[in-house]
């Protein structure tokens, strides 16, 4: 039976929100060689006799408008939450120069919430209120505290990144790794509990032969808890695990390397941000350890990894990052290709900033599209809902590892999981490089894992 992506996006959404507030506790469619604009037949003309009538709040006869709500000014700064933003506008650019949807021009309304709860809910009161728009997607926020508003207006919100638990809780919300969850708006997950599954543990226990990891995390709440589940993961998979705390504000990653030398340890996992990050692997190399991969999550496959790491280049020879999407950088697909011409376009200034949530941005928007076009003229928000509720998987033209939000009983036993991973690769051995793709096909990269239940 194939992993529906409920359990994955629980992991996702941990990794997320540790990386997060652990810092800020610290304080178009095209191929290749054809161009960057999407092809006018992408979506195909209106049907036979369309009117092209207004048929629901923010859809009329010309165009529909879309809400982007993104955490831009937030404390942990303006790129935390920034990718999926831009890949979702390069999208709709792309679509409205191609003639837009059926006829319509896709206008986007975007507005910062500022990284806080309060700033959230004044965003999705102005988005919904007064700028009367369609529909919300990719969304990437610290606080989702206007969800259970957007879910009460019946507001379709797609795509959007589950940074905390909003996606398995609340109708109407549409997380880009989706759900077999009740989202009944009554609980969390099923009656407060998620799951997560070892795929990833698995992988590099095959692929590398690793047996041993260590999970490094802060004294801090959200960091610990993650860490308990990297921790639990781990050993479920066979692996000896060295678990290290460092202090918040004074972290002894000199201490961390010893202890990982002594351990003889292969692979390494963290519950930090960056900053800790990169202060970590400075800590390896200086004490010679000498790891089979570290491993991060797609909040931190980003095209500032060689920069991010210049001061350690053997820890960047073997940053390795995992994820359910492509690799923004694998233009061998035509869709990556599409993304990545889009994004040249429109926003060149990114060319050294692009990130695999840019391309889930993309995906997102491509999902909230394929939506309002299976309505033809008769746009309305419950012919959407209705798509994205019909319970058939869906991968974005094959960026996303297929997925739905088909509801389904409470998890047990094994399930069917499958992963991208990608590493990291310097040129010529210098600090530029880029990511280079590891697997041969995502979709067959699968291993029969368990299910792990915790409470966030």
């Amino acid at each position: 039976m194939q992993l529906t992506r409920s359990r994955r996006a629980a992991r996702h959404a941990a990794a997320a929100r540790t990386t997060v507030l652990a810092a800020s506790a610290a304080l178009l469619l095209t191929v290749a060689g054809c161009g960057s604009r999407l092809p006018e037949s992408a979506f195909g003309a209106p049907p036979a006799g369309s009117t092209g009538r207004s048929t629901d709040t923010g859809a009329n006869a010309d165009s529909v408008k879309v809400g982007i709500i993104t955490s831009l000014t937030s404390p942990v700064g303006s790129e935390t939450f920034a990718g999926p933003r831009y890949g979702a506008q390069a999208f709709f650019r792309a679509l409205n120069a191609a003639g837009g949807l059926n006829g319509r021009t896709v206008q986007v309304v975007t507005c910062d919430d500022g990284g806080s709860g309060i700033g959230n809910q004044d965003c999705v009161h102005r988005l919904i209120d007064r700028e009367k728009v369609f529909a919300l997607v990719a969304g990437s926020v610290l606080v989702y505290a206007g969800a259970p508003y957007v879910s009460s207006k019946g507001v379709p919100d797609i795509g959007g990144q589950p940074i905390g638990t909003a996606y398995e809780q609340w109708p109407d919300l549409y997380g880009i790794y989706g759900s077999s969850a009740p989202r009944d708006g009554r609980s969390v997950g099923w009656d407060g509990t998620l799951y997560q599954s070892t795929e990833i543990y698995r992988y590099f226990k095959e692929k590398l032969g690793a047996r041993s990891a260590a999970v490094v995390s802060y004294d801090q709440a959200d960091s610990a808890r993650y860490a308990r589940q990297l921790e639990e993961g781990l050993r479920a998979e066979g692996y000896r695990v060295l678990n290290q705390t460092v202090d918040l504000a004074l972290p002894g990653f000199q201490a961390v390397a010893a202890a990982m030398k002594a351990d003889g340890t292969e692979l390494l996992f963290d519950a930090m941000d960056t900053r800790g990050n990169a202060a970590l692997c400075q800590a390896l190399d200086a004490a010679g350890v000498r790891l089979k991969a570290k491993v991060t999550n797609v909040q931190n496959w980003t095209a500032t990894a060689g920069a991010d790491y210049r001061d350690s280049p053997g820890c960047r020879s073997v940053l390795w990052a995992t994820s359910s999407s492509l690799n923004y950088e694998d233009t061998r697909y035509p869709e990556v290709q599409a993304f990545r011409s889009a994004m040249a376009e429109y926003f060149p200034e990114r060319e050294g900033l692009l990130s695999a949530w840019e391309l889930e941005g993309w995906a997102a928007a491509r999902w909230l599209t394929d939506a309002m076009d299976s309505c033809g003229a008769d746009l309305t928000r419950r012919c959407v809902e209705a798509f994205m509720n019909s319970g058939t998987p869906y991968d974005a033209n094959g960026l996303l590892l297929p997925a739905s939000f088909k509801r389904a009983p409470r998890p047990s036993g094994p399930l069917r999981a499958c992963l991208n991973a990608a590493r990291w690769e310097d040129s010529a051995g210098s600090g530029h490089g880029g990511w280079v793709t590891q697997v041969p096909d995502m979709t067959t990269t699968c291993y029969d894992v368990p299910q792990l239940p915790y409470r966030p």
